[in-house]
């Protein structure tokens, strides 16, 4: 991200500070042993422990006593025994506990007093508390310097609630909150997509060499967010296609990183899912051809135009199962398929063998009427697929008969079975010229069937 703006960037790493205090010896008690282990222990609280202005600081925040935290604040701000980014027992600050207790107007007194914000906007995030994320966003607009880290990028590791691959944005998307999500894009906030498994660049070489578990950690945490349906909404333009390109993306890591198998297994259902659901919201039967119509590089679907379906293919490219058998892609498939018969699945066996029956046996008619008149009733009729799929069935058995019959010679055995010395003559003719014989009348018929 630019620093010329006062936008989010997602790529900058936090600020690590070594810390090297140590655990009072009174802590340790008798016991030498235990004592000898912790000795080292490093923790930057116990150096200096809590003063009493500090301890009643942090109560009355925990217990939302604004006017006492004023108090305090107007009267031991100066005092060098009082630091107003003091922690608590669990390591919270009095902001991070006005921010659990959704406590907006001393979130608001300690932030015009000076607190530093440090993770407080990732607590905020985590929390889905909505207005101290967009509190915490204004007051960091005005406090960053361009060139430096942020807020929640400076906080030291040790002392940090979250990783430092974790950003506003991938927080905000692993919660799945839209307002929050929303928020953070207005102001710039971009998630990009993670490196290729197998990629050899400087920055993954190193991640990998320094920790392979942090690395493998941090791509699935982005893929996570990135699976997330309140993301996807708002930021792709086509959200259909995204969640595709994901689960196949997905799919390609299961099978790439055995260990993590079951997370983008999990995280390609997600997105299978989050494809079907979206199935759901659609109103009327226009809509849905509209949605499974839907091409990126052709015309806008027309209502009447002939079905496409390149979203529908897409899904079955991408192996989308309950896309494709979701009741409503079902509905429109078969109302498709039997455009030509209407009224057809209503009937009943009897009825619906006669109907075939009548379009098997007139497809010369079908097939001729396709051919010279494409645009009359008949030619249209032949272009809708049960109709089609009917005439094709029907030329494809009368060709395997005709073929039956040539092989079995059955003009030979009709002329043999009338029986007139005429056609008895002609078959002795027949097989007395049998090398040189021209086509019968059955392989004639092939050959005019195959023109």
């Amino acid at each position: 991200m630019s620093n010329k703006s006062n936008t989010f960037s997602l790529l900058d790493g936090p600020i690590q500070h070594k810390r090297t205090d140590s655990v009072p010896k009174h802590f340790l008690g008798n016991n030498s042993l235990l004592q000898d282990e912790m000795s080292t222990i490093e923790y930057d609280q116990r150096e200096c422990p809590l003063s009493v202005f500090e301890k009643k600081f942090l109560l009355c925040s925990e217990r939302g006593d604004v006017p006492a935290v004023r108090a305090l604040l107007d009267k031991h701000k100066s005092n060098s025994r009082f630091n107003i980014n003091c922690r608590d027992a669990i390591g919270r600050t009095a902001l991070v506990v006005a921010i659990e207790n959704e406590n907006m107007e001393l979130i608001e007194l300690l932030l015009a007093n000076g607190i530093e914000p440090g993770d407080a906007l990732l607590h905020a995030i985590s929390e889905e508390y909505v207005e101290a994320v967009e509190v915490l966003l204004q007051h960091e607009e005005k406090i960053y310097t361009p060139g430096k880290p942020y807020s929640w990028e400076a906080v030291d590791n040790e002392t940090a609630t979250f990783t430092k691959d974790i950003t506003p944005l991938i927080l905000a998307a692993h919660r799945d909150n839209y307002e929050i999500i929303k928020l953070l894009l207005d102001r710039g906030a971009s998630l990009p997509m993670p490196h290729n498994v197998r990629c050899g660049c400087d920055e993954c070489v190193v991640a990998t060499k320094d920790d392979c578990l942090r690395h493998s950690r941090s791509r699935i945490n982005a893929y996570r967010a990135l699976t997330s349906p309140s993301l996807i909404c708002l930021s792709s333009t086509d959200p259909i296609q995204t969640a595709f390109n994901l689960s196949s993306e997905l799919a390609r890591l299961s099978s790439a990183e055995h260990e993590f198998k079951s997370d983008y297994k999990e995280l390609r259902l997600k997105c299978e899912q989050y494809a079907t659901d979206l199935l759901d919201h659609t109103r009327t039967s226009y809509e849905l051809e509209v949605m499974l119509n839907y091409d990126p590089n052709g015309p806008l679907y027309e209502k009447g135009e002939r079905m496409k379906l390149e979203r529908l293919k897409l899904a079955i490219t991408c192996k989308q199962k309950s896309f494709v058998a979701h009741p409503n892609v079902q509905q429109l498939l078969a109302s498709v398929w039997y455009a030509g018969s209407p009224g057809f699945r209503r009937k009943g066996l009897f009825g619906q063998l006669i109907d075939i029956s009548k379009m098997a046996t007139m497809f010369p008619i079908y097939s001729m009427a396709y051919m010279m008149v494409p645009n009359s009733s008949l030619g249209q009729t032949m272009k809708k697929p049960f109709t089609k799929f009917i005439v094709h069935s029907s030329a494809y058995c009368f060709f395997l008969l005709l073929l039956i019959m040539a092989a079995q010679r059955v003009e030979t055995l009709v002329m043999e079975w009338i029986g007139t010395d005429f056609f008895l003559q002609k078959v002795r003719s027949d097989q007395e010229h049998e090398r040189g014989k021209p086509p019968g009348i059955v392989e004639s018929a092939i050959v005019l069937f195959v023109i």
